[in-house]
């Protein structure tokens, strides 16, 4: 199955993969499973890391790099991906969560999240 991660998940798998559920571990860990990130994440991190030096510790280039490195593959932002967030409820009102949803709904990619919020969303979305 193609994966799309989000954000938190991407963080807690490189760096505290203790606060990973059971589920998501297994999910992560399958080998059948192809793992890929947005480009929309790491600039969300990146933005999170800008404005919040003192506390928000994750460096984005050594992520990305690490998430290459480990065999995840980097998925682009399109237009069309953009365009899709149009048709999406307004479950959600984080921009770069809701371009996750219409990434994987576009890529036909499951979206792996921990966000309840962003689970109500169904299919394609899998709360872990």
């Amino acid at each position: 199955m193609k994966l799309l991660v989000d954000s938190h998940l991407l963080i807690w798998a490189a760096s505290a993969f203790d606060r990973l559920s059971p589920k998501a571990r297994a999910i992560l860990g399958d080998q059948d499973n192809v793992l890929f990130f947005s480009a929309a994440s790491l600039w969300e991190l990146s933005i999170k890391a800008a404005r919040h030096p003192d506390t928000f510790k994750v460096d984005p280039r050594r992520m990305r790099r690490n998430l290459l490195n480990n065999g995840w593959l980097e998925l682009p932002v399109t237009s069309e991906h953009g365009v899709a967030t149009f048709d999406l409820p307004q479950t959600h009102k984080d921009p770069f969560d809701r371009i996750l949803v219409a990434q994987a709904m576009v890529e036909g990619f499951a979206l792996l999240t921990a966000d309840a919020v962003l689970a109500a969303y169904g299919s394609p979305v899998i709360e872990v």
